[in-house]
């Protein structure tokens, strides 16, 4: 599971005697228990990203723990936290963040080479997830020949090829139209039921927020649903 302990972020403006905090997030705590699917909603600006960015350890907490299982990573260096995100995390990102000039499969196939992997073990991985998600067509192809929601279906499978038990999603139907957004979505619950993996996305749309398991709402920094308001 995941569990977020009373986790605080303000970043610091100016400088000397006119230096001045700018709280973000305010001591916010909730859990995600194990194969569950959970959304974070929040408007633009209410600290759903920089939360997001906290739970990936692309930046640090000011106060407050992260405990992905039982081990706490608000305590690891930078390189620790390589290694965890590389063993442990999928990605999904927005805007996709592809690779323009490598195929599908080479996008695809790029955190098992990071893992040391073997090329032979390699082709079969990717293979069986290129079937699974409806790009068996595609594995030659470089994302400007793709659709947005193609695009979106490398951007997934490139994040679970490693079998991560954790999956971050950040505003992944963001960059598209509704008939493509509910495909991907489908293949997203899809994945989280099928491979219990545990899955936190954050959006700004409700709609979108309605595939997960449950809903928490940030506001102005501070979860006033499901979080420390409320009993999980």
């Amino acid at each position: 599971m995941i569990k977020v302990d009373n986790i605080s972020f303000s970043y610091q403006i100016g400088k000397g005697s006119s230096e001045q905090e700018i709280p973000v997030l305010n001591n916010n705590s909730f859990v995600v228990h194990e194969g569950e699917m959970v959304s974070i909603v929040g408007r633009s600006g209410s600290g759903k990203s920089t939360l997001l960015s906290l739970l990936a350890g692309f930046i640090h907490a000011s106060e407050g723990s992260i405990l992905y299982g039982n081990k706490d990573v608000t305590q690891l260096s930078e390189k620790e936290w390589a290694a965890f995100r590389l063993d442990h995390i999928g990605f999904v990102f927005q805007n996709f963040q592809l690779i323009t000039s490598a195929t599908v499969f080479e996008n695809i196939e790029m955190p098992l080479i990071l893992k040391g992997v073997k090329k032979k073990e390699r082709k079969e991985k990717v293979d069986a997830l290129l079937t699974e998600v409806g790009l068996e067509n595609h594995r030659n192809h470089y994302p400007n020949e793709l659709s947005g929601g193609q695009q979106q279906r490398v951007g997934i499978a490139r994040a679970i090829i490693t079998n991560p038990r954790f999956v971050l999603a950040d505003e992944p139907t963001g960059s598209l139209d509704t008939a493509t957004e509910r495909e991907v979505l489908a293949l997203l619950k899809k994945l989280n039921k099928e491979r219990n993996m545990t899955f936190l996305m954050i959006t700004h749309d409700e709609e979108v927020a309605m595939i997960a398991d449950r809903t928490l709402v940030l506001e102005d920094g501070e979860l006033i649903t499901g979080g420390n308001r409320h009993a999980i």
